[in-house]
């Protein structure tokens, strides 16, 4: 039987099945994590940003880097993207992306892949999102000069948990070496190394101010087109404002 075609009843036992879920999701009246302790997460947030995201995506393509259960993917197909790709590097996650995408009645296609493999999917696209990814990663940078250099094309829908000042201070271009007052300054661009753990998670490696933020997209080459919600950019890709090749190549395309 197809899953488009389950009862609530059926529904709620492959919810159960695969959970439990990070996304809560609306399956055909069963939602996936109804107890989430950030409430109806992430609805709750994308009705703050959503208007900055085209409501006709119609011949476009999107790349949803660390999809986990695939809302924001399934959000953009509804919207008529054309070809949607959800990337994620848990099977668990994955199983759930494809179980809700299916019931929904929506192509989409989902892979395991990590953010620093996105180079052998020899594709770019149009939109790529990059949500509650940041953090998570020991090379966060590298993975924004990845996507920079081989998967976008157009936009970059942003997002990163924020932690600290978020004060934006004016920056020099450069400093003599003795003028160190700059680093103290609560608006300077900051990233907090996480060595244990955060929020119970050991895979909170870093937490970036708001002006850290801002100074990695732009270092990446990514242009701030919006900034809609606190921890939301929507960018555009640029040129590198230095180009000395930080990034490696593509590894070929992986199976």
């Amino acid at each position: 039987m197809s899953s488009a075609a389950l009862s609530k009843e059926e529904i709620r036992q492959r919810i159960d099945a695969l959970g439990p879920w990070f996304h809560n999701l609306d399956l055909n009246g069963v939602a996936t994590a109804p107890s989430h302790f950030l409430g109806d997460y992430p609805m709750v947030k994308w009705r703050r940003f959503s208007t900055v995201i085209p409501e006709n995506l119609e011949g476009k393509s999107v790349l949803d880097i660390g999809c986990n259960a695939g809302f924001y993917a399934m959000e953009m197909k509804r919207r008529g993207a054309a070809r949607v790709l959800g990337l994620d590097t848990d099977e668990e996650y994955l199983a759930q992306a494809r179980f809700a995408a299916e019931v929904k009645g929506l192509k989409i296609e989902f892979r395991k892949l990590s953010a620093y493999d996105v180079g052998s999917l020899g594709e770019r696209f149009d939109l790529v999102i990059f949500m509650g990814l940041l953090y998570h990663l020991r090379h966060p940078l590298l993975a924004l000069d990845l996507i920079q250099e081989h998967v976008a094309r157009d936009l970059l829908l942003f997002q990163s948990m924020l932690r600290g000042a978020s004060r934006v201070d004016v920056i020099e271009n450069n400093y003599d070496f003795w003028t160190a007052e700059q680093f103290d300054g609560p608006g300077y661009p900051k990233l907090h190394f996480i060595e244990h753990k955060y929020a119970d998670d050991p895979t909170n490696w870093w937490a970036p101010n708001r002006a850290c933020v801002e100074a990695m997209l732009r270092s990446a080459g990514f242009a701030i087109l919006a900034h809609p919600e606190d921890e939301v950019y929507l960018c555009r890709k640029v040129d590198r404002p230095q180009a000395d090749g930080p990034v490696y190549p593509s590894r070929g395309p992986t199976r």
